[in-house]
């Protein structure tokens, strides 16, 4: 398989699908040191020298106090290759990570998301770009299943709350296995956040869970990305969604609810 043609043709299938670049775009794209987000930095290069559109290119490192290692490398390494690179040290993050060690992810995403606002203010962006890949979409849909009683997953494409950014993850079709391997044939050092090491987390046994069922069903991610894009919201619960009679019951909720069926006998 060639890695870079398969993750461009990846890549470009998601931008073209989802509208996520447009002509005069600005994308900033977010670093974390990682595999996933540096394969997509290069993605967006390559694709920046062929596109039929114009659009800039530049990135930005947030720092939480979770690197586990020194990001100066990777600067050195975007330096070289002549890419603007802003490097933001988040105070706010460091005194959270004093206050409330055992904090959880949402709580560092929202420190992360209200930093990014920032950066890309600064950098004149208009477009943010996120590294998320086909696994983080596959298990996103099967936390909230899970975990929160709703069936969503993460947006390809979104908006800041005040419209002024367009958040991207071109790299909703591209899988882990894409990424580590292509990023493993680049001279981009990689520095890992400590989070992903963690064991014992919801994600991790999500990603065991899926591990095991793809031994037996290696295209269960690209079904369920498929899925994603094909609801049949007839077929489910939701009352909203559901086929209506003439007089607009089978989708309509009572509004007493179950009483109009009370249960009248206990077991």
């Amino acid at each position: 398989m060639d890695l870079e043609k398969t993750l461009l043709r990846k890549v470009g299938q998601a931008i073209e699908r989802f509208d996520m670049i447009r002509e005069g775009d600005r994308v900033a794209v977010g670093l974390s040191g990682g595999k996933d987000s540096v394969t997509l930095l290069e993605a967006l290069l390559l694709l920046q020298q062929r596109a039929p559109i114009r659009f800039d290119v530049c990135a930005f490192t947030v720092e939480q106090g979770k690197f586990l290692a020194p990001i100066s490398p990777f600067g050195d390494y975007l330096k070289n290759r002549g890419i603007e690179w802003h490097y933001v040290r988040d105070e706010p993050s460091f005194k959270l990570l004093d206050e409330q060690p055992d904090h959880g992810c949402d709580m560092c995403s929202r420190f992360r998301r209200r930093a990014v606002y920032e950066i890309a203010k600064q950098m004149n962006a208009n477009v943010i770009a996120l590294g998320h890949t086909a696994d983080d979409f596959c298990e996103s849909l099967l936390r909230n299943a899970m975990y929160t009683g709703r069936l969503s997953a993460l947006p390809a494409v979104t908006w800041s709350a005040k419209k002024d950014f367009r958040l991207i993850r071109p790299l909703v079709f591209v899988g882990e296995d894409i990424t580590r391997a292509y990023s493993a044939h680049l001279t981009a050092p990689v520095i890992p956040c400590g989070c992903s090491q963690k064991t014992g987390t919801v994600r991790r046994s999500l990603r065991d869970i899926f591990a095991e069922l793809e031994k037996d069903h290696p295209f269960l991610k690209e079904n369920l990305l498929t899925a994603m894009g094909n609801i049949d919201h007839t077929r489910l619960l939701d009352t909203r969604y559901l086929p209506q009679d003439a007089g607009g019951r089978a989708g309509t909720p009572s509004p007493n609810g179950s009483e109009l069926f009370p249960v009248v006998m206990e077991l």
